[in-house]
């Protein structure tokens, strides 16, 4: 089973998620940036302040006895955390030792520093900062390594000093939620100024939807796009083409219907009044025959014109086209109508050269088949039928010249109008309007001349002219 094709989100949509979607990843990322940078900031701070209290301890140190009896003292009253400590929310503890690590004075619990001194970074001391867990506390500890000296004797101490992490969190949340809050409302009204934008962006494609679903079923008549903005007039203006053609097509079917109800009713009648005439005995039944068989002749010929006529107009739209030699199909078509030019003893020579044009292979041997026919319909028994497709100055020239009648001045102005016949009961008036559409639809041109001899006619020459391709390498 096929899954079902998902339904494509709307303009307005589409744009309110390529705007804030960014936008909102970017703030969330930024939230974090920032967050990461104030705690960093409130770390620095409350680090100088275990950096101070350490300093502050270090100060209160010296060394007691002489020689092997001397050791280091310590008199550090609690008095001396407090003006540290920024309220009751954070607890602040030391613990002071020796250069071996051997515990001196404060709190004997407090994990002993194992670490070494990082870079100096922004302090000049000996000093090392880290987190440690006291009495099941998270804290950070500060460590500073102070000299202590008398006249006598020099030893370093080991003050640790540590800090819980209830006032850092406090001021970090605070921070966090300062920040989310400011955040919130500039996506609040980031996405408040996007809504009215996108909305009056999109008024007018609304305002176009709405007037296209107003109109009736056969209102085909162009877009107006002068308000519309500029990126949306390629869309309208290919709109306009779609439904010019639609137009075109719409036209085209109509003329094809009304054209065939109007010729068709004529034969069809005629038909049934030979066929009731035959009926009655009017007339003797081989001549009735013959009578009908003329008559569905007839209309069988106009079919398949107004057949080819609206197939023409299929062509056209498809575009179908490929280069090919034009003398090919002409030849094949000459060989088919061979039987009628055979039975009117036509005089016929053909002379064709390599000629590729970009075409329709179907509109090349239609187009042939009806110049030729309409050729050998007007030559008489026995007169001269000329085919001629060579190269001349950038176009394929086909000239076809029978020994007919010729045309009438008159007459050249209404030949390639549908329906009309040069000349009475010689056809359906078709053949020549098929072939100036396929002309046209090629991009060439067709012409009727005249052919005189000492001043009288002596034939007509069809010539059609189409575009010469280029020989492939």
């Amino acid at each position: 089973m096929a899954p079902s094709p998902r339904t494509p989100l709307s303009l307005r949509r589409s744009l309110l998620l390529g705007i804030l979607l960014p936008i909102v990843l970017f703030v969330v990322v930024d939230t974090i940036s920032l967050y990461r940078q104030a705690l960093g900031a409130v770390n620095t701070a409350y680090d100088r302040t275990l950096l101070a209290s350490a300093k502050a301890i270090g100060e209160l140190l010296d060394i007691e006895g002489d020689g092997p009896q001397a050791r280091l003292r310590a008199q550090v009253p609690y008095s001396a955390l407090e003006a540290f400590e920024a309220d009751n929310r954070s607890r602040m503890s030391y613990r002071i030792s020796d250069a071996k690590g051997q515990w001196i004075d404060g709190a004997e619990d407090l994990p002993a520093w194992r670490g070494s001194l990082p870079n100096q970074g922004p302090y000049a001391a000996l000093v090392d900062f880290y987190d440690d867990s006291f009495r099941g506390d998270p804290v950070r500890v500060a460590v500073l390594l102070q000299p202590v000296a008398t006249r006598r004797e020099r030893t370093m101490a080991m003050v640790q000093v540590a800090e819980t992490l209830e006032l850092r969190r406090t001021l970090a949340r605070q921070i966090l939620i300062d920040t989310l809050q400011r955040q919130a409302i500039l996506i609040t009204v980031i996405t408040a100024v996007v809504l009215i934008v996108v909305q009056r962006v999109t008024r007018p494609v609304r305002r176009m939807s709405s007037e296209l679903q107003q109109r009736p079923e056969d209102d085909l008549t162009p877009l107006n796009a002068s308000h519309l903005p500029l990126e949306i007039r390629p869309l309208t203006e290919a709109t306009n083409q779609v439904m010019q053609r639609l137009q075109h097509l719409l036209d085209h079917q109509k003329r094809f219907v009304r054209d065939a109800a109007h010729q068709l009713r004529t034969p069809l009648a005629v038909l049934k009044v030979q066929v009731q005439s035959a009926l009655r005995g009017d007339v003797a039944p081989t001549e009735a025959l013959q009578e009908i068989q003329t008559t569905v002749d007839r209309a069988t010929q106009l079919a398949n014109q107004m057949l080819s006529l609206a197939k023409v107009e299929q062509v056209k739209q498809q575009q179908d086209f490929a280069t090919m030699d034009w003398a090919e199909p002409l030849r094949a078509v000459a060989l088919d109508v061979s039987a009628l030019i055979a039975d009117k003893d036509l005089d016929f020579d053909i002379r064709t050269e390599v000629s590729l044009v970009h075409a329709h292979e179907w509109m090349l041997r239609e187009m042939a088949r009806n110049l030729l026919h309409n050729a050998i319909r007007l030559s008489p028994r026995g007169g001269r039928l000329s085919v001629q497709l060579m190269p001349i100055d950038g176009m394929a020239e086909l000239h076809i010249e029978d020994s007919g009648p010729g045309i009438s001045d008159e007459l050249r102005l209404r030949l390639f109008q549908p329906f009309a016949a040069g000349h009475a009961h010689s056809g359906s008036g078709l053949g020549l309007t098929i072939t100036r559409e396929m002309v046209k639809a090629l991009g060439g041109s067709i012409t009727l001349t005249n052919l005189y001899e000492q001043g009288l006619c002596v034939g007509l020459d069809a010539c059609v002219r189409l575009p010469l391709q280029p020989q492939p390498d």
